[in-house]
């Protein structure tokens, strides 16, 4: 099994991928962003430095995924807190013109040597609750985060899932859950893990949120 986790910045991807990791006897991949000497630079400034810090993204997501057959063929299961996929979302909101022609013809040469995941779990919030959360974890480079910009991601992860056709979806509602506090939160979304692995797209009510979510 090759599952994928996927969100807006501050959504909670990698919280549920470490918990997720032990329940499902998985190896976990976690997304390299803090080694992007771009990174910081370009929420300053994200028309200058877009293209730069996509390229660096593009080779370093690309080296992570080289190793995902690996990974399933050592430990059976991997559990990975992004897609490869998402990289040309991001390209699509920060790129233009022929640096964009440049970006998506080196991500699709790329693409073809990427195993897609078994099941992506796309998980949805508002904007004030991400950008709560963002300011919560202190990151230096996130600090000055302009609240139009993840609304615009917040768009564009929506259409991308609404549209999305690489393979099995699940896509969950994760501003009513806390499954770091909450066990029932967890387990629920484990449930429908399972299920959606069996059963395709699943999109089922949420359970009634004890206390509220905290950062993740």
């Amino acid at each position: 099994m090759y599952l994928a986790i996927e969100g807006v910045i501050g959504v909670g991807k990698t919280s549920l991928a470490r918990l997720l990791q032990p329940m499902f006897g998985a190896d976990v991949l976690l997304e390299v962003f803090e080694e992007n000497p771009f990174l910081s630079d370009f929420y300053g400034d994200r028309a200058r430095y877009a293209l730069q810090t996509q390229l660096f993204f593009l080779l370093s997501r690309y080296r992570q995924q080289r190793d995902v057959p690996d990974l399933i063929a050592r430990h059976g299961s991997l559990i990975a807190d992004y897609t490869f996929a998402k990289d040309a979302l991001f390209a699509r909101l920060n790129v233009r013109g022929d640096e964009l022609e440049l970006y998506r013809r080196m991500h699709d040469a790329l693409a073809e040597k990427v195993r897609r995941p078994d099941l992506t779990v796309y998980l949805k919030a508002p904007t004030p609750l991400l950008m709560a959360r963002i300011a919560q974890r202190g990151r230096s480079y996130e600090k000055n985060m302009d609240p139009d910009y993840i609304q615009s991601l917040v768009e564009a992860y929506d259409e991308f899932f609404a549209n999305y056709a690489e393979g099995r979806k699940l896509i969950v509602d994760a501003a009513a859950l806390d499954y770091v506090a909450n066990a029932d939160h967890l387990y629920w979304v484990i449930e429908r893990i399972q299920a959606a692995l069996g059963a395709g797209d699943l999109q089922n009510p949420l359970p009634m949120a004890s206390g509220s979510a905290g950062d993740r």
